[in-house]
């Protein structure tokens, strides 16, 4: 079967067909929710699907372009948050199936940046327990496979993340790195993640399990996206005790 060439297109190209209006992004969406209804059942990426709504949402920014809106970096892009990262009313699970009853009141301070730059989370992705393993293998959600072989794993903790880039299912993801936890995943799957310098990204709400050596981070198919996706998740913000404040500037 024939893979629609969206599901490979690199997000910075589809935010800029989205802004100039040769692309939809319900159509966006679309296509990318329907390569994740495909894969999904053998490769096991997502801890919660987002489907309807991310419809609701691409529906939203489509509007927005119709209108005329300023659009954000990241408008209409696709793009999956791993399952320790908050976003509002929605299980916080961290792996774990002690955890599915646990719902944060708001979004992590990354997931309203990139709220804001106008991405469509499609999706929370799997990892195992409490972020602990270089496989990902969740006692609540399953395991996840790599899919370039189903009998590897996709590296961990942000296994589902990896597997979902490598996929096809969104060009861009957001994961955590303790020590290794995107690059280990990266590298299994062919991408590129980031583990970002202490306090570029602010990182206030997830569970901290290594203390200063846990950090959110861009995922994406290439570099190009991985330092796209880094500019709308970097900044200070005074929640984050390790927040990195902006230099100041040349004197006058």
């Amino acid at each position: 079967m024939s893979i629609d060439p969206i599901c490979y297109t690199s997000a910075a190209t589809l935010a800029r067909l989205i802004a100039t209006r040769e692309i939809s992004p319900v159509a966006v969406t679309d296509v990318v929710l329907a390569r994740a209804a495909t894969v999904n059942p053998a490769l096991n990426i997502f801890a919660r699907e987002m489907t309807e709504q991310a419809r609701a949402d691409a529906r939203a920014a489509e509007a927005a372009v119709m209108r005329g809106d300023k659009l954000g970096p990241l408008h209409g892009v696709p793009i999956t948050i791993k399952d320790n990262v908050a976003i509002a009313g929605l299980p916080l699970a961290n792996g774990s199936a002690a955890f599915l009853d646990a719902v944060p009141p708001a979004d992590a301070v990354v997931v309203q940046r990139i709220r804001q730059a106008g991405a469509i989370i499609i999706g929370k992705t799997n990892l195992p327990e409490f972020a602990h393993k270089v496989v990902t293998d969740s006692p609540a959600f399953g395991t996840t496979r790599n899919p370039w072989n189903l009998e590897r794993s996709p590296g961990g903790s942000s296994g589902g993340a990896s597997a979902a880039l490598a996929a096809g299912v969104a060009p861009l993801a957001v994961g955590t790195d303790g020590g290794g936890s995107i690059r280990c995943p990266a590298s299994c799957t062919g991408v590129v993640g980031l583990k970002a310098t202490l306090g570029l990204i602010p990182q206030e709400t997830a569970p901290d399990a290594f203390a200063s050596f846990f950090l959110c981070g861009p995922m994406a198919r290439t570099v190009a996206d991985t330092a796209l996706l880094l500019s709308v998740m970097a900044g200070p913000d005074g929640a984050d005790p390790f927040s990195i404040s902006p230099r100041p500037g040349p004197p006058d």
